[in-house]
């Protein structure tokens, strides 16, 4: 599919490995999200804009490039996708954090909107959504929505494991945006969990059921 990046790197799948692991206590697995994102964000950020500005070294006055623009945005879907958050900022400590709240009907398993906040000027900004599984898709193009319909052009999303069923519906509603993730797992099951998957990724980052 065009515009979708799997990041195989050996880190990342080693990492991916031991979150998958049922054993993986709460400290770990929130330290392996934090790092995955990290990872990831390098790969994901590679096309930011540069501008040149004038720095003076111990030696002499030079031209080198820094981030251009507005600040890059990072809008976690509440409330796993905040467990990604800190690696994005190890990257770019400047940059500005908004939040979209999304809850996933038992039934139907799809998304309801409870709370959106961006920064602005988000239509000036490079918006990287966050969400450790992208399953159904269904909140992942919610949220893409809601930015879009807050003025938001130049989106990225990033979770750590999709399903190819979220893969699809995600690329399908939004062509125009880039998603990166780790691994493509094998499929969801009736109740619309990953498999194999990791468990609910927001209660094993939180350490609650």
């Amino acid at each position: 599919m065009k515009n979708v990046t799997i990041l195989d790197h050996p880190l990342i799948q080693h990492k991916i490995s031991i979150l998958r692991n049922k054993a993986t206590g709460t400290n770990e697995f929130r330290s392996l999200i934090e790092e995955i994102a990290m990872l990831m964000g390098y790969e994901a950020l590679r096309d930011l804009p540069l501008e040149d500005q004038e720095v003076e070294t111990p030696m002499e006055t030079c031209m080198t490039p820094m981030l251009a623009g507005k600040k890059l945005a990072v809008v976690p879907i509440l409330r796993a996708g905040l467990g990604m958050v800190n690696g994005i900022l190890a990257l770019v400590p400047s940059a500005k954090v908004g939040h979209i709240g999304l809850y996933r009907d038992e039934k139907t398993h799809e998304p309801h909107e409870y709370y959106c906040k961006l920064p602005t000027p988000i239509e000036l900004r490079t918006i990287v959504v966050t969400d450790p599984m992208l399953a159904t898709g269904g909140s992942a193009v919610e949220a893409v929505h809601f930015i879009k319909k807050h003025g938001g052009r130049s989106i990225k999303f990033m979770s750590i494991i999709a399903a190819p069923e979220g893969l699809k519906r995600l690329h399908e509603a939004h062509p125009d945006i880039q998603i990166y993730t780790g691994h493509v797992d094998r499929c969801l099951n009736e109740d619309a969990y990953i498999c194999p998957g990791l468990g609910d990724a927001g209660d094993r980052i939180f350490g609650t059921r």
